[in-house]
């Protein structure tokens, strides 16, 4: 009893983490403190909520639970005059409408989360920087995913992580959504950082499952959120887009013992025709506020071409090796040149996708990078040069930290023979 009770509140903690450390880091000006007050309310609820029952609002629970420790601790220390007045302001405030404070905490919009997320992509940090910072704090992934993430060294993504908690508490700049012109420059690492949450719900980098859906909605959340509070921002519905023409395809992505199912081999039928309708229509309204040729509408456009493909058959191969033409031109990284490569072997036969990997496989981001060996092992297994792709599939799996990605590279090799 006491075990399912703890692992209720590990998971409510979970769903709730970053919207409060974002509540919190508004209160107090400080990610670190935030984050070690969230830690508090976790470690309060598991000596409470055994006893009491889990709160009708648990993210009201520990909001209050946690603020109160930031105030009772402001106290102890005798903080500086002036942090001390805005959190006894806060107080009083909160203890005259806490009724609007649950209310608050509640609420579908999020507010906190998206004004964590729009500090930490705050100008003042270096672009990588902003990124690997809300991964932490929203996405509550560990450096070591982050850094798979970024394919940069663990150390590296670290030490970005705690530079960038000390520039803002420096800052002392609030944690709220900007408006009006200082949202704009802030925009594009905030797509970039939504983007990578979501990445790491559709192919999580470590561990035993292959996806993480719950972050990828998270994700597609964010993006909705956005939509509405930018509804001429084209690049924020080619994002959403993107992303819900991805997650359609969920249900049909593992089968029933949880491994891979390449896309080429997925029961369409299982597949999410509601989220495709809100894809498509993402699209459409990207385009039309004239961003077809920018990078996540781009990228959409690529997820339609399978998405209106009832068949794997009538996949518009030679389209998506055109598309990919266009996102090199205005977004050029070795991965999507990878990708490029793959579009191009089922477009135009494998030989042509093993001479374009050639060019690239030397590329500093894709060394141990797990991707190009298992995209040489199909090209070559498609090829007829077995021995070679068992040897391609066998490299790959070696450098994959996913269970189950690797179990299925580990299939390819085994079907290529001795």
């Amino acid at each position: 009893m006491a075990d399912g009770i703890h692992q209720a509140i590990e998971t409510v903690f979970r769903i709730e983490r970053a919207r409060l450390i974002g509540g919190l880091a508004r209160l107090v000006r400080d990610v670190d403190l935030a984050e070690e007050l969230a830690q508090d309310a976790l470690v309060a609820a598991l000596a409470e909520w055994p006893r009491t029952g889990v709160p009708t609002k648990p993210g009201a629970w520990l909001m209050e639970t946690a603020r109160r420790r930031a105030i009772d601790g402001f106290r102890r220390q005798r903080m500086r005059a002036r942090k001390h007045a805005e959190i006894a302001l806060a107080q009083d405030e909160a203890d005259d409408g806490a009724d609007a404070l649950e209310a608050a905490l509640d609420d579908d919009l999020g507010d906190e989360l998206l004004g964590l997320i729009f500090a930490a992509c705050h100008p003042v940090l270096p672009p990588q920087a902003r990124s690997a910072l809300t991964l932490r704090l929203v996405g509550g992934l560990t450096t070591g995913e982050i850094a798979r993430a970024f394919l940069s060294p663990e150390a590296t993504i670290a030490q970005r992580i705690v530079r960038a908690k000390r520039t803002l508490r420096s800052t002392g700049l609030a944690f709220e959504v900007p408006r009006g012109a200082e949202r704009q420059p802030r925009l594009a690492s905030v797509l970039e950082v939504i983007y990578l949450i979501f990445n790491e719900g559709y192919v999580a980098t470590s561990g035993e499952d292959l996806i993480r859906p719950a972050l990828a909605a998270e994700a597609q959340r964010l993006g909705r959120i956005l939509a509405g509070l930018m509804p001429e921002e084209p690049e924020v519905f080619g994002l959403l887009a993107l992303m819900e023409l991805q997650a359609s395809r969920f249900a049909a992505r593992t089968g029933p013992d949880g491994a891979l199912v390449p896309i080429t081999d997925q029961n369409r039928a299982r597949w999410d025709w509601l989220l495709i309708r809100r894809g498509l229509a993402a699209l459409a309204r990207a385009e039309a506020l004239g961003g077809a040729d920018r990078p996540y509408a781009l990228q959409a456009a690529l997820a339609a071409c399978h998405a209106r493909a009832r068949t794997a058959e009538e996949t518009d191969w030679p389209r998506i090796a055109a598309l990919y033409d266009r996102l090199c031109a205005v977004a050029p990284s070795p991965v999507i040149e990878l990708n490029r490569a793959v579009a191009y072997s089922m477009a135009f036969g494998p030989e042509t996708g093993l001479a374009l990997l050639d060019a690239i496989e030397r590329a500093d981001a894709l060394r141990d990078y797990a991707p190009l060996p298992a995209a040489r092992g199909d090209f070559l297994f498609r090829a007829g040069r077995w021995a070679e792709a068992r040897h391609e599939f066998q490299t790959a799996a070696s450098l994959s930290r996913n269970a189950r990605e690797r179990d299925f590279l580990l299939r390819r090799a085994a079907a290529c023979g001795g």
